[in-house]
């Protein structure tokens, strides 16, 4: 490239810009280019190989935004694309690998991270030697021990170096005290058992030469003489363990033997399919899944035709220019719109108790018997959710159809009370047709948002009440988007499922989009009947 081009050429200098402000801004995307590459480095050696790359990605396209001419315009756009890269796409691209992998609890690490965890682990083999220990600590940090056999021998143990065989006096060594244990040990001060017991670093440290058996302190009064458990062979991809002879072999990221003895930790790596064959032929996930997808349409089929036919309702009595204190009336009733959702879910969860809210306790003190049980029961607990999502839903359908039925020439109505036509048939043929051309696309958008109303179900009863037998956390009103947070969150003793939550998330996409292509076929219908109106 060129600083001297002409316009239109692929060249870095626009027809009008000076050569410093070009100089100006090479200088800056090298600097970014610098900390571009410390951050991908580092990125790649911590394992984060998938952000690494985003990150090579985003760079290259600001270097390409702000280096050639022609994509010079785009300037004014490179956060945006850059945010949008990073937290929109490059998360939605992570979430469908994740689906093809075990990533979990036990399966967080990558193999390079998990084994030297496991190789880590040591054992006391049957000819291993047991001590009582003094600690001593140098001023570097580094410790050394001063340790007794059962028999009465004596060893100096330093960190990196071979345990040898010492006694007090030796050269070093300074003289012992009551109990024969040397007072000093030159370059290092000898800790109390108060300040060793207290030392949380001390446990970890190994003493002597790498390759040999080392020591390790076991308990407050004990060391041990230590011999590296586990032996990886990289060309069978098996872990040995030295202790007793087992093969523990590479299976979906956990080593593991014949008979089922696993490692822990295991580690991420790609499984295929088997977490969208988990959830299609599972029976412990099948079981609830039928019950929880069943609701899943329920729910947002109920939310939407009560929350439109109320708030419609509502509209066409108001659209009546001599209904009484209009105003005042419609002020009240879009209240719960001018309410934050979270604030009024909280409320009508402290309302619905079925032992202390205030329905129930009006409930008993007027009709003098128990009120439902709201979150103890499926259907009173679907009933209250349904109830809830129509107090929040029906202003907002309300204001839509207001402004719709503004929209409808009033002549049309004239004409047909000319011929003929009852209430009725004004509103099947000319109110709901006109209506659904310009509302349609809103029903669709709020059934798809029901479809996922995550905030509405987990807040107010968190999915329960819990289904009987499900091996999972799945609740009766539980929908698909809670229960992928609870497998993804709160699996409990089971650990958390990322791979089968990010498989059941494509899924939860695929019907989404599916339901959305198929609703905006239904709009174009609507579109078509308007036409005949």
């Amino acid at each position: 490239m060129t600083l001297a081009t002409k316009s239109g050429t692929w060249g870095i200098r626009g027809p009008s810009e000076s050569m410093f402000a070009v100089l100006v801004r090479i200088i800056l995307i090298a600097l970014f280019d610098v900390g571009v590459i410390w951050f991908v480095s580092n990125a790649f050696a911590k394992g984060f190989t998938q952000l690494g790359i985003v990150l090579i990605v985003i760079a290259l396209m600001i270097n390409a935004i702000f280096l050639l001419q022609k994509a010079y315009p785009y300037r004014w756009m490179a956060i945006g694309l850059s945010f949008l890269i990073l937290f929109t796409i490059y998360p939605m691209l992570f979430t469908f690998y994740v689906a093809f992998t075990n990533y979990g609890d036990g399966h967080l690490l990558t193999k390079e991270q998990a084994l030297p965890l496991i190789l880590q682990e040591k054992y006391l083999p049957e000819e291993g030697k047991s001590f009582s220990w003094t600690a001593y600590r140098a001023d570097d940090g580094k410790y050394a021990l001063w340790l007794v056999d059962p028999s009465g021998a004596t060893f100096l143990a330093r960190q990196d170096e071979t345990v040898i065989p010492a006694q007090p006096g030796d050269p070093g060594i300074g003289e012992p005290d009551g109990k024969g244990i040397p007072q000093s040990i030159e370059g290092y001060t000898r800790l109390n058992t108060l300040l060793a017991a207290a030392d949380k670093t001390l446990p970890t440290v190994l003493f002597g030469a790498e390759g040999e058996q080392t020591v390790q302190i076991r308990s407050p009064s004990a060391a041990a003489e230590l011999q590296q458990r586990y032996i990886y062979d990289e060309a069978a991809d098996a872990v040995i363990d030295q202790s007793n002879g087992d093969i523990y072999n590479n299976v979906e990221g956990t080593f593991a033997t014949k008979d089922g003895k696993t490692i822990r930790p295991g580690f991420r790596t790609t499984i295929g399919w088997k977490n969208f064959q988990d959830f299609l032929t599972n029976p412990a996930l099948r079981g609830p899944m039928v019950r929880i997808l069943l609701w899943n349409f329920i729910f947002p089929t109920v939310s939407v035709l009560s929350t439109f036919f109320l708030g419609l309702g509502i509209a066409i009595m108001f659209n009546d220019k001599d209904f009484p204190f209009k105003k005042i009336i419609r002020t009240f009733l879009l209240i719960p719109y001018t309410i934050p959702g979270l604030i009024s879910i909280i409320i009508w969860r402290g309302m619905m108790n079925p032992e202390f809210g205030i329905i129930n306790r009006t409930i008993e003190n007027w009709f003098g018997i128990d009120g439902p049980p709201w979150t103890v029961e499926a259907i009173w607990a679907q009933t209250a959710i349904l109830l809830v999502n129509l107090w929040l839903g029906y202003p907002y359908m309300m204001l839509v159809c207001s402004g719709a039925l503004q929209s409808i020439p009033a002549d049309l109505y004239e004409a047909a009370t000319v011929d003929g036509a009852s209430v009725w048939a004004k509103f099947r043929k000319i109110t709901l047709p006109l209506l659904l051309v310009a509302v349609g696309p809103l029903l669709i958008a709020s059934y798809v948002f029901n479809f996922n109303n995550f905030n509405l179900i987990y807040l107010f009863i968190s999915g329960g009440p819990p289904i009987a037998g499900a091996s999972t956390q799945a609740g009766h009103t539980d929908i698909l988007l809670s229960y992928v947070y609870k497998l993804a969150f709160e699996s409990g003793g089971r650990g958390v499922q990322y791979g089968l939550a990010s498989a059941i998330s494509i899924v939860i996409f695929i019907i989404v989009g599916a339901m959305t292509l198929f609703q905006f076929r239904f709009t174009n219908m609507w579109e078509e009947v308007s036409e005949n109106v």
